[in-house]
């Protein structure tokens, strides 16, 4: 069991890297745009993908001026124009981050989002953010015996992605550190 779901995993994550690398380093430009200047780096985490948020700003290597974009009463936080917005959702139809999404694009701020496009559905937040990667993950990724499919690793797909815009982030940082 545990070798088909690394398989599948593993299968995932290069679809990653083969698809969505240019969306990445377009996506880690925009962010480190704030970092450069005198803005913070938001991050909104949908339901257990609020786990990204916390590995952003409490693990043992911690984005630069990372914060969370929700306060503790569910209200979004003021962000300004220097600041930029990281928004990780299951799929690109949850309802939740695209008003979240709106919400920041009527503001002028500028977002990027990560999540599943969803086939056959209408635009999502893949229409509303300035950037979008897509985390690919649509369904579980093993077959069960019953014909029903388990084992959705939203969260790891989703940290994937993240550790992929962190190591452009500061690779962007260190070339402009580079150029001053």
């Amino acid at each position: 069991m545990m070798k088909v779901f690394t398989t599948q995993l593993t299968g995932h994550f290069n679809r990653i890297v083969d698809q969505e690398t240019l969306d990445i380093e377009d996506s880690s430009r925009l962010l480190a745009q704030a970092l450069v200047g005198e803005g913070n780096l938001y991050l909104y985490g949908h339901k257990e993908l609020h786990g990204i948020v916390l590995e952003a700003i409490s693990s043992n290597e911690p984005l630069l001026r990372a914060k969370p974009l929700l306060e503790h009463d569910g209200q979004i936080t003021e962000v300004s124009s220097a600041d930029r917005v990281l928004l990780f959702t299951h799929f690109s139809t949850d309802e939740e981050a695209i008003q979240i999404a709106k919400s920041l694009a009527e503001k002028g701020i500028q977002t990027v989002g990560v999540s599943a496009i969803a086939k056959d559905a209408p635009k999502g937040l893949e229409s509303i953010t300035d950037f979008h990667i897509d985390s690919k993950l649509r369904q579980p990724l093993i077959p069960g015996d019953d014909g029903n499919r388990y084992g959705f690793p939203a969260l790891m797909t989703s940290l994937y992605v993240y550790y992929a815009i962190h190591f452009t982030i500061q690779e962007i940082l260190s070339e402009y550190d580079e150029e001053l």
